[in-house]
């Protein structure tokens, strides 16, 4: 894994040396070139290391996420603070299984970073909506859960929501 600027800098090459490419009227190398500056630009904004975590993720392989992630070892310098986010999101999802305290954390960091989607944003939201009701705090479930259902303009978790619902109005 590149850090984020190192990125950004093999950028920079390869567009300057498409650019003298064209001058040189070798126009094929000079648009591959500028073609494949496109890599680390994506990759700058989206972690590869991420993308490969949420890839097991998909197919519930936990462990296999957690060694993706476990390859980035100073999430704050190398990450710009969206992928921060889903770095903590997807630790918040791996640890709600086992250790619902730490998940808690995770979930809180990753809102606090902010997530790209809304439909992310509504399931850590969700969450942290089930954490709080198995705390008994009802006032902060019932506050996630109505953030939750605004950000699902999908309806994709009105099913879940609804049932946390009906769990809560039994406590």
């Amino acid at each position: 894994m590149f850090h984020k600027n190192i990125k950004l800098i093999l950028a920079g090459l390869m567009v300057t040396t498409g650019i003298w490419q064209f001058t040189e009227s070798n126009i094929g190398n000079g648009i591959f070139l500028l073609v494949l500056s496109f890599i680390p630009i994506f990759l700058y904004f989206k972690n590869e290391f991420i993308l490969l975590a949420f890839l097991k993720l998909r197919k519930q392989d936990f462990e296999g996420a957690k060694k993706w992630l476990d390859k980035i070892k100073n999430p704050e310098g190398a990450l710009i603070q969206k992928q921060q986010g889903y770095f903590n999101y997807l630790h918040g999802i791996m640890l709600s299984q086992t250790n619902i305290n730490q998940s808690e954390k995770y979930f809180k960091k990753a809102i606090e970073l902010g997530l790209s989607m809304d439909m992310d944003l509504a399931v850590a939201k969700l969450n942290l909506a089930g954490i709080a009701m198995s705390r008994r705090r009802k006032l902060e479930a019932t506050s996630l859960l109505n953030e939750a259902k605004k950000l699902d303009k999908q309806n994709m978790l009105k099913e879940q929501i609804t049932m946390m619902k009906e769990q809560m109005k039994k406590i």
